[in-house]
């Protein structure tokens, strides 16, 4: 099958087009033929070798985490899925990723997509939609008119966190630049804050839980806002458990755990139109797609998901 790999870590350039066998599938997996599949930041953070101690994994690397697509075969243990199903996962972190035509997923890790849903939208949510969900639910417990501050709302996990914190009940503020001012609000945000224009904390305070997807001086500056037993939860920096002593606040950081059950309750969401996708790019499956879609990613200027089209056609 065609495949995109990294022989060595290093900048974008190292991502290439390559022939590799096609994966075989075990007893508890299916085996994905992919239409569609998306950039997440772990993708060029293994790229460039940040993640190298804590995934040491031996080249080439088949990067991706994220797949939507049709089940081509089915292990002899598998239950509820079937060849021709449309499913979406975010396959378990291996370096035999979803750059490729074809990837083997755990049945425990899978979904059967919205009947409505486009294989595009789809590509979109696993490894965000999760991120999201297990940040608001599994570690910060968020219900019904809780205050929640989500950083970068007009990201990947921050347009999913919005949704359901909403969905939830929450009260919702958000930092993002101007230009997502709109599309925001139609999401459901309460207080929108434009960075550029004002410090989200000079006009908030009390909130009950930060989402912190940027790090560095945000995350400092987001136990300001927090009232005295509130919760910092973060996806990138791991908090300092001083600061947050100092504050009277617990602190968090998460690292997604796969699971396919939540993955299907937001299914659920989204078939009740209560959680959509916000795919703001689109490349094709080539090396050079690739490479730009890192770049892009990189840069941290991307508005909602960044998706990676396979079979155009099928989306």
């Amino acid at each position: 099958m065609k495949a995109v790999v990294i022989e060595q870590y290093g900048g974008k350039d190292q991502l290439k087009e390559k022939e590799v066998p096609t994966p075989e599938i075990n007893q508890d997996q299916v085996l994905i033929e992919i239409h569609t599949t998306s950039i997440n930041p772990i993708d060029w953070k293994v790229r460039e070798g940040y993640l190298k101690e804590m995934l040491d994994w031996n080249f080439p690397i088949i990067l991706g985490w994220d797949v939507a697509g049709t089940i081509k075969e089915v292990g002899d243990n598998v239950d509820g899925y079937q060849v021709g199903d449309r499913v979406f996962a975010r396959p378990a972190t291996t370096p035999n990723g979803t750059y490729a035509e074809y990837v083997a997923v755990e049945q425990d890790l899978l979904a059967h997509m919205p009947e409505r849903l486009s294989f595009e939208d789809a590509a979109a949510v696993p490894l965000a939609g999760l991120t999201a969900w297990q940040c608001l639910f599994d570690a910060a417990n968020v219900e019904e008119g809780d205050k929640v501050l989500i950083h970068a709302g007009s990201g990947g996990v921050g347009s999913y966190a919005i949704q359901l914190a909403k969905w939830a009940g929450a009260y919702v503020a958000t930092t993002a630049s101007g230009k997502n001012e709109e599309l925001l609000k139609t999401l459901g945000v309460d207080h929108f804050i434009d960075y550029k224009e004002e410090n989200f904390y000079d006009v908030l305070d009390e909130f009950d839980v930060v989402l912190d997807t940027l790090g560095g001086d945000i995350q400092e500056q987001s136990y300001q806002v927090l009232r005295k037993g509130g919760k910092l939860v973060s996806i990138t920096d791991v908090p300092d458990e001083d600061k947050a002593r100092e504050y009277g606040v617990e602190a968090e950081h998460v690292f997604l755990n796969p699971k396919g059950e939540q993955l299907q309750q937001i299914a659920h969401l989204i078939s009740e139109g209560k959680v959509k996708s916000i795919v703001g790019h689109k490349y094709p499956f080539s090396e050079q797609g690739l490479r730009d879609a890192h770049e892009l990613s990189e840069s941290h200027h991307a508005r909602g998901k960044i998706v990676i089209q396979m079979i155009p056609s099928a989306c």
